[in-house]
């Protein structure tokens, strides 16, 4: 079986090409075309001689992420893509056009076991995790599909980032890796539900990318109702390990808060929000959710949206609501992998 050679960190790959009888600065020449030239094959490689070519075409692999299809808005030029993974599996990402540069959405599991109550990720659960050089894959695909240098990544798309915890590290650590792309950590943001534990050990790493929060409800009650995970850890846990996080990294977390017509979007929300956000150096980040036909939930009206962030600024609450990108095509999380999968069903029956 071939060896994922994307997979691989740049100290790692060293150690590969010793193992092959060749000299260490044959490891940086190939790390430089895997990572930085973006090769999907070896041929491409044309500084190594044809007898190396040949010796790791025979051992190793550069696994494909193709795609499949394109979206884009019309509104504001954001692209959201399918791809399709070596086995067959698909996966959705991302290419969004910010004034401070180009951000990119990734996925880091095919579907999502977190289940939660108004995102299409979920839906049908989790397949499998996505290995490092599959999440690298799509943020290299993104960059020469799109023919432009990729300033921020997003682990955000479908899947929980701290369920796939050690591949995500090495992910990190390629991508912002002096070899590589080299994007700064700090144009790095990890999305979670809350899986406390991981959390605790991200901390430990010291890394300088933003840790996100999924937060959704100002109350154990609300996440109860809305984040299935919520019945894992309490809300004070999970508030305890994100005070953690910022005391470790220094870096300051985001919170990210999907506002739901009449479920969450209330006085009484605000009011319980300011109470637990105020205390701490964060942001938060106000999402009018998408609507996903399966649960039934609304998006508030871009007016009370308004007045709701405002109410939070008015008490030093740190607060965006979030400029609504790709609102003419399959925004949300898991919606264009889902739409993909109901027309392969579908075809299947006829």
């Amino acid at each position: 079986m071939k060896k994922d050679i994307c997979a691989y960190t740049y100290e790692q790959l060293q150690t590969e090409i010793q193992a092959l009888g060749e000299q260490r600065f044959r490891a940086k020449q190939i790390y430089e075309w895997l990572h930085v030239r973006l090769a999907e094959d070896f041929s491409e490689m044309t500084n190594l001689s044809k007898e190396l070519r040949g010796r790791l075409n025979e051992q190793y692999e550069i696994l494909p992420v193709v795609m499949l299809e394109k979206q884009e808005s019309r509104l504001d030029g954001t692209c959201k893509f399918l791809f399709r993974l070596h086995d067959g599996h698909v996966v959705e990402s991302v290419w969004m056009r910010y004034d401070y540069g180009i951000s990119v959405c990734i996925s880091s599991q095919v579907g999502c076991r977190m289940g939660c109550r108004f995102c299409a990720s979920g839906i049908g659960g989790l397949e499998r995790n996505l290995s490092p050089s599959e999440m690298l894959g799509q943020v290299y695909r993104l960059q020469k599909l799109m023919g432009e240098r990729i300033s921020n990544v997003v682990v955000m798309g479908t899947g929980e980032p701290l369920d796939n915890y050690d591949n995500l590290l090495t992910f990190l650590k390629i991508l912002s890796g002096e070899h590589g792309l080299h994007i700064s950590q700090r144009s790095i943001t990890v999305s979670t539900c809350g899986i406390v534990p991981k959390m605790y050990e991200l901390a430990k790493e010291h890394l300088q990318i933003t840790l996100a929060l999924s937060l959704h409800g100002a109350t154990q009650e609300k996440r109860k109702r809305l984040m299935p995970v919520a019945n894992a850890w309490e809300l004070e846990e999970v508030l305890a390990a994100c005070d953690d996080y910022f005391r470790e990294t220094g870096r300051r977390i985001t919170f990210e808060y999907s506002l739901i017509h009449g479920v969450n979007d209330t006085p009484e929300d605000a009011r319980e929000l300011i109470r637990i956000l105020k205390p701490r150096n964060c942001h938060l980040n106000l999402i009018p959710v998408n609507a996903v036909k399966e649960y039934h939930l609304k998006q508030p009206d871009r007016k009370n949206a308004r007045n709701f962030k405002n109410h939070l600024e008015k008490y030093g609450i740190n607060v965006t609501l979030r400029r609504e990108l790709g609102a003419d095509i399959d925004g949300a999380c898991g919606q264009l992998r889902r739409s993909f999968l109901h027309t392969q069903t579908e075809e299947a029956d006829l």
